[in-house]
This record gives C-alpha cells, sequence and structure tokens, in this order.
C-alpha cells in the first residue's frame, strides 16, 4: 500500500490539471461520471494515504489501497483495471485497482488535517493526547492507525521504530515521555525523508530493517514477525530496541 510520500509524489503529478475542465469521464468506478463533464478541477488535497480531487461541486476520493496505481495521458493497463479515467482536452489521469468515491464538498470539512504526519497543518500534541487515550495500543498499531498517523505506513513503522530504539509490541503507556515524544516527532521526520528517497529513486537503499535480516548496529539477526491487531510484518532487533 502506498504511504503517505507516495500519494504526495502523486499530486505533484497531478496538479497538471487544475483549473483545468473534464471533458470525459469513464472507468468501471460505480457512480456518475457523467456529473463531472464540465466541471473544472479546482485543488486537489492528501490526507495521509487518501487523494481528494475537488471540484465546482463535489469531490473525488481516491485510495489506492495495496495494488492499485495511476497513470498520466496514456492508459496504460485494461479497462478491467480501469476504474476512473478523467480527460481534460487531449490529456488525462487513469486509475487502476482502486478505491473510487464521490464525496461532498462538506465532507472535507470534518477531516481531521491535524493528523496528517506531512500537512503544514500536523498537530503533535494532538497526536500525543490520542496517544495517551490508549495505553494499552501497542507502538505498531498506534503508527498505523491513520486517526493518529495518517499517511504513516508499515515502512515508516520500522523505520521509526528502530530508530528509537522501541520494540514494535511495546506498549503505548509504558512508553517514557521522552520515548512518545520521539515517536511522535520521527514519524514526521522520516516521512520526509521518505518523500526525497522516493523522488531519488533511492528508497530502499535507506531501509535499516524493513525486509532485512541483520542488524545494522550489533549485527544480530533480526526478528521478523506479524505484529499488532493488524498482524503488519515488523523488523526488528531485540538487542537494539527495547520492549517497554
Amino acid at each position: 500500500m502506498p504511504e503517505g510520500p507516495s500519494i504526495i509524489l502523486m499530486k505533484e503529478n497531478l496538479l497538471q490539471f487544475v483549473d483545468h475542465k473534464v471533458t470525459e469521464a469513464s472507468g468501471n468506478a460505480k457512480f456518475d461520471k457523467e456529473a463531472f463533464m464540465g466541471q473544472i478541477l479546482r485543488e486537489i488535497r492528501t490526507f495521509g494515504k487518501q487523494t481528494y480531487l475537488v471540484f465546482e461541486k463535489s469531490a473525488i476520493r481516491i485510495h489506492l489501497l495495496m495494488f492499485g496505481s495511476y497513470s498520466i495521458n496514456e492508459q496504460t493497463k485494461p479497462d478491467k483495471s480501469l476504474r476512473l479515467a478523467l480527460l481534460f482536452s487531449s490529456e488525462g489521469m487513469y486509475f487502476y485497482t482502486c478505491s473510487v468515491k464521490t464525496v461532498e464538498l462538506e465532507f472535507l470539512s470534518t477531516i481531521d488535517w491535524e493528523a496528517d504526519v506531512m500537512s503544514d497543518l500536523w498537530n503533535p500534541e494532538k497526536a500525543e493526547k490520542k496517544l495517551k487515550a490508549h495505553p494499552q495500543m501497542m507502538v505498531c498499531d498506534a503508527l498505523m492507525d491513520q486517526n493518529i498517523f495518517s499517511g504513516v505506513g508499515n515502512i515508516i513503522k520500522n523505520e521509526v521504530l528502530f530508530r528509537i530504539g522501541v520494540q514494535p509490541e511495546s506498549l503505548i503507556g509504558n512508553l517514557p515521555a521522552k520515548k512518545r515524544k520521539e515517536l511522535i516527532a520521527e514519524a514526521r521526520n522520516y516521512s520526509f525523508e521518505f518523500l526525497e528517497w522516493k523522488r531519488e529513486f533511492t528508497l530502499k537503499k535507506h531501509w535499516l530493517v524493513h525486509t532485512k535480516s541483520v542488524c545494522p548496529v550489533c549485527g544480530q539477526k533480526l526478528i521478523k514477525k506479524k505484529t499488532g491487531i493488524g498482524k503488519r510484518r515488523s523488523f526488528y532487533c531485540e538487542n537494539d530496541q527495547q520492549l517497554y
């Protein structure tokens, strides 16, 4: 599943269509695509792993899920995979194997934009308050909770926990205040580093533990385990990451 930084890159690639009028809409997404014919794309907003194409009368929410993708100016996958195509004159955007839904413009005002780790509106104090409200939650689940850290995915989770020296099955309520603040700060810091490495096509070269087998610090074999309620893959070092 693409994480927040990858969605920011998608937004940047789609910005060329802002202020342009839709001339054709198609795809197998189940909503009235003709309603967007003639509408102007006013804005593109992202919230974590979600993208909102904001038009004059309503918005389209795109979530790439696990295997979704997109292309620009050319349909690169078969019609059966095409969820939505929006053409603006002779150019357009295409979305495949993803969730595509329409939302009312009023819905955008209900989103907690301060929970997005890559947003200028990111509010670390609010994140800390949410964490304190769930003392029995594992840190691996907390980082993946989109209501707390919108945009954080499994790669960011594993790398952040290694950086701050915390095992994924540690409980939020057991973390010292300093570690809790490190968790919050590093979730944002690493997300922006992820973005820069993604732009440079060097992201995997910077992974310290994600999909790795040996700890880069002590050389001990890393633990690979499905952790938390979500049972997502965790890679961690029992020697250099403490269980709280």
